[in-house]
């Protein structure tokens, strides 16, 4: 009885240390996911910031082509 004893508790203190290192990994994983979801937020409203205005709507000047660059 002593030895089945003895492998109940390694087993028990083997999960334990697998379930907190499971707990660290993701706990890593999602800080990892927020940094890309910033990082993208950041890319998209940079990219509406650059966006080339409209043609002009009324005028001999840039109702045409828009010239901008």
């Amino acid at each position: 009885m002593d030895v089945a004893v003895s492998n109940a508790v390694s087993t028990a203190l083997y999960m334990n240390q697998a379930q907190t290192a499971e707990q660290a990994q993701m706990q890593l994983f999602k800080q990892s996911l927020d940094m890309q979801s910033q990082q993208v937020s950041e890319v998209l409203a940079s990219a509406n910031m650059g966006a080339q205005p409209d043609l002009a709507q009324e005028g001999n000047v840039g109702t045409q082509i828009n010239t901008y660059a």
